[in-house]
């Protein structure tokens, strides 16, 4: 008997019911975690245990996750690093320093619309767009 794992699937349901936002911004990654932990009252923490590792031409490339639980709500909030040593998490998204991805409970468009509001004010943000699940091509790279 052969297994074999549906990765679509996997994928789908990782993703189902999340938002997800591409942010363009000329900071470190620790300082736009900070600014959003002062702006938001969020808690954004390094999580080292969900680190993605890709292995492109024959090197491991290491994209840092950041992650913020909602104290009264399953909703987590990851926020990744696009880029790592010139290799891209998601190569579609190029232009986009970070993702930030809710996961795990649903967020209406007025939360999502002040977050999207309150992130563009911050320091050194260029753009900040919502994705759709659509545009994402690799969709697994981001499967921790």
């Amino acid at each position: 008997m052969k297994l074999s794992l549906d990765v679509d699937l996997i994928n789908e349901e990782f993703f189902e019911g999340t938002r997800l936002l591409g942010i363009t911004a000329t900071v470190k990654n620790y300082q736009f975690c900070m600014q959003l932990n002062n702006k938001l009252g969020y808690n954004f923490r390094l999580n080292p245990e969900i680190e993605i590792q890709l292995k492109r031409k024959n090197r491991n490339y290491f994209f840092s996750i950041y992650q913020f639980k909602e104290p009264t709500t399953p909703l987590t909030h990851y926020l990744y690093q696009n880029q790592f040593d010139g290799e891209y998490l998601l190569p579609e998204f190029k232009h986009m320093d970070f993702l930030w991805l809710m996961k795990d409970d649903y967020v209406d468009e007025e939360k999502c619309n002040w977050i999207l509001q309150t992130v563009r004010n911050l320091s050194g943000v260029q753009l900040v767009a919502e994705l759709t699940n659509e545009q994402i091509k690799n969709k697994g790279n981001m499967i921790f």
